[in-house]
């Protein structure tokens, strides 16, 4: 028999990883579904679970004494592959950015995934909390929050008007 079709205790364990990563996705991506965001339910689900397998693949994907083994260059690229996705959220209108919200919890939820994939599931059930506090709760106590949707204005800048030769500087 081919040991392809054996699963081992290893296999189970990589399993559950992905898995638990699935659903600590899904709480974050529930509270973005519910409030009809760009990025919902089912992306921050896929990004957290995607993550958790770039870090199981880096783990045991490679041979940890040739120099194949740079755990970190995994890790790196996710964050920026995540990034670009996020960076797809986020859009401006005049002085109007809406979706930064959005694209950083599907990066939140990127780093969940991670640590859940690198089996640091008690760190990634911490973060999934925070971020879930702040998305539920520190919204409610967000000063001068519009009633409709709580989308954000980039604030005015007054600008100072360029001095003319004309202008003389007074100490």
């Amino acid at each position: 028999m081919n040991d392809i079709f054996v699963i081992r205790d290893i296999d189970i364990a990589m399993i559950i990883r992905v898995t638990i990563a699935l659903v600590l996705g899904g709480v974050v991506g529930f509270e973005r579904e519910r409030g009809d965001r760009p990025a919902g339910l089912r992306t921050h689900m896929l990004v957290a679970a995607g993550s958790a397998c770039f870090s199981i693949a880096s783990i045991y994907g490679f041979d940890l004494q040739t120099k194949e083994a740079d755990l970190a260059r995994v890790a790196a690229n996710v964050v920026s592959g995540v990034g670009f996705l996020g960076a797809g959220t986020i859009l401006r209108d005049g002085s109007t950015i809406r979706g930064l919200t959005t694209a950083t919890s599907i990066w939140i939820v990127a780093s969940i995934g991670m640590l859940t994939g690198l089996g640091l599931v008690w760190l990634a059930l911490y973060t999934t909390f925070l971020t879930w506090f702040v998305l539920v709760v520190v919204k409610r106590f967000k000063p001068g929050r519009r009633r409709s949707g709580g989308r954000s204005s980039l604030p005015q800048a007054n600008l100072v008007k360029p001095a003319n030769k004309e202008d003389k500087l007074e100490d």
